[in-house]
């Protein structure tokens, strides 16, 4: 079974860090681009950061840029979101999606268009 599995969420105080790992069974991601998307509560899900096949281009939403890094690595079938001086408005649920576009996530990208998708990582920012 194809699928996408995301794991490193949890409880960080504000200007903590964390970092999501996304990664894939049944298929390689080295054919896909890879966005991450978030849910807050109460908020529609939106993608957060994105990243392209070869993994040298990447694009952020404003409020991620400059603490957000995502990278990828093929060989081991697996891309991460590095997240750096966490904020209480960081507080969702996040999810890894892949398609075979690279969609830039300003504004987010139709949710249809992805074909796989994780089931999410819970990650809180609290103090």
């Amino acid at each position: 079974q194809s699928q996408l599995v995301e794991s490193g969420g949890g409880l960080v105080e504000p200007g903590g860090s964390l970092r999501l790992s996304c990664a894939a069974s049944g298929f390689t991601l080295d054919h896909y681009a890879i966005t991450w998307f978030r849910q807050a509560p109460g908020k529609e899900r939106a993608g957060v950061a994105s990243i392209d096949f070869s993994g040298r281009n990447v694009h952020y939403i404003d409020s991620v840029l400059g603490r957000f890094t995502i990278t990828r690595d093929n060989n081991k079938n697996t891309v991460d979101l590095q997240m750096n001086s966490l904020k209480p408005e960081d507080t969702a649920v996040y999810y890894c999606a892949a398609s075979r576009y690279f969609w830039a996530v300003r504004p987010s990208p139709p949710e249809n268009n992805f074909n796989y998708w994780g089931q999410g990582t819970q990650v809180t920012v609290s103090s």
